[in-house]
Parts: C-alpha cells; sequence; structure tokens
C-alpha cells in the first residue's frame, strides 16, 4: 500500500513539473511575459511551488531577463501623444469635478432628508427593524 501511495505522489508530482515546463515554454513561444504568477495561473500550480523548484525558478529568472531585454517598444503611432494624453487628464479631471458637485449634491439632500425626518419624528424603518 505504501508503495503505490508513493507511486502516485511520483507521478503527481511529476504531472505537475510538466505542466509548469509546458506553461513556461508555451509563454515564452508566443511571446508572453514570463513572471512567476503568470507560469503559476497557466500551469494551473502555485507560485510558492514555483519558487522551492530551482531548476524552475532558474528557468524563469533566465527567461525573464532574456525577454525583458529583447522587448520591443510599442511603435510611434500607438503611442499616446503628449496632446492626446493631456485632454485624457483634463477630461478625467472634469469628470472627477462633476462627481464632487454630484456627491456635495446627494450628501445635501440625503442631510435635508434625514433633519425632515428628524424633526417629524419619523422613525428609520432601517434602524428599526429588530433581527428574527
Amino acid at each position: 500500500m505504501t508503495a503505490a501511495l508513493a507511486a502516485a505522489a511520483r507521478q503527481r508530482s511529476d504531472q505537475t513539473r510538466q505542466r509548469a515546463t509546458d506553461a513556461l515554454q508555451r509563454l515564452h513561444a508566443t511571446g508572453q511575459p514570463i513572471t512567476f504568477a503568470h507560469v503559476a495561473r497557466t500551469a494551473g500550480v502555485s507560485r510558492s511551488w514555483l519558487y522551492r523548484q530551482p531548476d524552475l525558478r532558474a528557468e524563469i529568472d533566465r527567461l525573464r531577463r532574456t525577454t525583458t531585454a529583447q522587448a520591443v517598444p510599442v511603435p510611434s503611432p500607438e503611442r499616446g501623444s503628449a496632446e492626446s494624453l493631456r485632454q485624457r487628464l483634463e477630461a478625467a479631471l472634469d469628470e472627477i469635478t462633476r462627481l464632487k458637485a454630484d456627491n456635495h449634491q446627494l450628501r445635501e439632500h440625503l442631510a435635508q432628508h434625514l433633519g425632515h425626518r428628524r424633526h417629524n419624528r419619523i422613525p428609520d424603518p432601517v434602524s428599526d427593524m429588530s433581527p428574527t
């Protein structure tokens, strides 16, 4: 019985290692980022398990260095110009200003509503609910 358990554990370990190796090769072949998290997610293993495998850890580190060194910059036409980035920033700031005004208006409305309820001694249905 013990030999069968040991054999099953060995087989599971081999399959896990193979999944990690296959994932690493697939990510590298398709030019995807090589990170411990990405390899772990692709292989269906934990990052901590990857870190405990010296050979896989070394290979991930090696491929990370080579992939980073070979990274292709974004072509100029696909990069945002300073003007487009400025416009996006202005739009975001305008949206923030609008949302702050909406938030302020809603808070004022809520305060008035709660003040009215308090003044007229109208019970709060939410706080009056008791657990059953």
